[in-house]
């Protein structure tokens, strides 16, 4: 055990150094040389201004540090999507910052870039949180505006946003630190309130070579849109200040000075650390991913004082379900377990998979969960529904659906750590991206996609196989073979947890000992949202 425990806290260690280099690279966003020509120009980067502005750096929470890894490599690329965002404190207040980075293309929009900004605006309407829009971008990335510019979920989505925020009572606030161009001008303006940073902030619809395109005017970009312009000519801007500090300055002064609102209620008492070593964790978790360990004793590592009141013990094994604190927070946690259990019927079952009575139990915790204002907790590590004539003959199909609509319908706010497999419907029923959790977040040891990269490569093996046979082509066993290996090694690319993190699918990929403090910042913020909302499963299966 002990030689096993080490191998995995080895390589479980290993993966936490690698994406500690990667997010210290990330940070770097365009580069040294970029970072450097802010300097010049009088500007903080996007993360100097957050750590300026916010009460804590180390507090903050980052959403979608990895967006964008990997992808657009033929424009060089666009780290973290151009655009730093997350929560954080300002003079006490919990708030979403969105900070775009001029050092990535001139913080010019790529398509993901719309997606992270989306994102962050729902975080703060989920969470009824003030937003903070530091602004310094080109605009839409025109070599890409295809992509961008006019469908539902695109560029135009933030300004729709925008106004519904404003309906919904959340504050938004915007600082312009740079370049404000074209459609992106009406963010800041339709925020409450919008100050300008004198020489370096301009805003408008069209620089001074398109207006001398368009009209034939003759102006440069600093009386055509500067700040004097905005705030002593048009009023389109309310504030001007000489540099980024007195800027950001002038920002906490307004959240030093906001009201207090209606907070949701969950439950809190004084916060306990576990009894047991959350660092046991990195040894007790298996890389390799068909390996059994009893998911009981990663959660007994993360909650207050190592308690966890399990509900329906024996019953539904394959998800353990209970009650815990997490900081001080109650919470109910839904979690795949991945040793092999036999049931009272006799029936052996694999760890990882959902069976008609785990999931039959999930759905009944869930709404007792809902019933005592109880927010939830997702442990994923899933290969998905058990298959199979007993399995069909026993009804899987409607206990998963009566378990996905429990989930589905949850007012009460859920968070989901993927801390392995991450496949199929079984995705889906323990809170995946498209369930609306507040906050999702992976493992370095995560894998995420429709199936395993084996039984998937095999099937792919077998469809490509029987194209070429229709085509009249024979393969050789070597040819079979090289084929395989190229499919299983596309297809892990794709299962790892950057590639789901560049995409949104998850917000981003911590440390597991972080895993306490995410829930713990999620669980606070979401308690800033009263639940307007009654749970009502409709009709469900029986």
């Amino acid at each position: 055990m002990d030689i096993e425990f080490n191998k995995n806290q080895d390589e479980l260690q290993q993966l936490i150094f690698q994406l500690d280099t990667k997010l210290k690279k990330v940070e770097l966003g365009g580069g040294e040389k970029k970072i450097a020509k802010q300097h010049e120009k009088g500007k903080l980067t996007a993360r100097e201004r957050i750590d300026y502005l916010i009460d804590n750096p180390e507090d903050f929470l980052e959403i979608g540090a990895f967006v964008g890894d990997g992808m657009y490599k033929e424009y060089g690329g666009c780290p973290s999507g151009g655009v730093v965002t997350g929560i954080g404190k300002v003079k006490g207040r919990s708030c979403v910052i969105v900070a775009n980075d001029a050092t990535v293309k001139a913080g010019a929009w790529f398509p993901i870039t719309a997606k992270k900004n989306m994102r962050a605006q729902e975080v703060a309407m989920e969470n009824r949180l003030p937003i903070i829009y530091l602004v310094d971008s080109a605009g839409v990335f025109l070599p890409m505006q295809d992509e961008i510019f006019p469908d539902k979920e695109h560029f135009g989505r933030q300004f729709r946003n925008n106004a519904k925020m404003t309906s919904m009572g959340i504050i938004q606030v915007a600082a312009i630190m740079g370049s404000c161009v074209a459609g992106g001008a009406y963010l800041p303006i339709m925020s409450d309130e919008a100050a300008i940073v004198d020489k370096t902030g301009s805003i408008f619809l069209a620089g001074s070579y398109l207006v001398k395109a368009a009209i034939g005017e003759d102006i440069d970009n600093e009386t055509l849109g500067g700040a004097t312009t905005h705030c002593e000519i048009s009023g389109v801007t309310d504030n001007k200040f000489p540099n980024d500090q007195a800027c950001l300055d002038y920002i906490k002064s307004i959240f030093d000075k906001i009201g207090a609102f209606e907070k949701a209620g969950f439950d809190r008492v004084e916060s306990k650390v576990p009894k047991l070593d959350p660092k046991d964790i990195l040894g007790l978790m298996p890389l390799d991913r068909t390996k059994p360990y009893d998911v009981r004793d990663i959660i007994t590592r993360f909650v207050d004082d190592s308690e966890f009141d399990e509900y329906k013990e024996k019953y539904g094994q394959t998800i353990v379900c209970g009650y815990a604190r997490v900081d001080g927070w109650a919470v109910g946690i839904v979690a795949n377990q991945r040793i092999v259990v036999k049931s009272k019927k006799g029936e052996m079952q694999m760890g990882g998979v959902i069976y008609s009575d785990s999931a039959d139990k999930s759905a009944r915790f869930i709404m007792n969960c809902n019933q005592r204002k109880i927010p939830l907790v997702f442990l994923q590590d899933v290969s998905g529904f058990m298959v199979g004539s007993r399995a069909e003959h026993g009804g899987i199909i409607k206990d998963g659906a009566k378990m996905v609509n429990a989930m589905a319908n949850s007012v009460v706010p859920k968070f989901t750590i993927i801390t392995g497999n991450s496949f199929g419907a079984g995705n889906y029923a323990m809170c995946g991206k498209a369930y609306d959790p507040r906050l999702i977040y992976a493992w370095p040891t995560a894998q995420i996609a429709v199936m395993s990269g084996a039984s998937a490569a095999k099937t792919l093996l077998q469809i490509k196989v029987s194209t070429l046979k229709a085509q009249g082509k024979e393969i050789s066993a070597e040819d079979e073979k090289k084929l395989l290996d190229d499919i299983t090694a596309s297809y892990n690319e794709q299962m790892s947890p950057y590639y789901a993190a560049s995409r949104l699918w998850v917000d981003g990929i911590i440390n597991p000992l972080e895993t306490r403090t995410v829930i713990s910042k999620g669980i606070e913020v979401a308690n800033q949202a009263p639940i307007t909302e009654k749970f009502n499963v409709g009709v469900i299966q029986t």
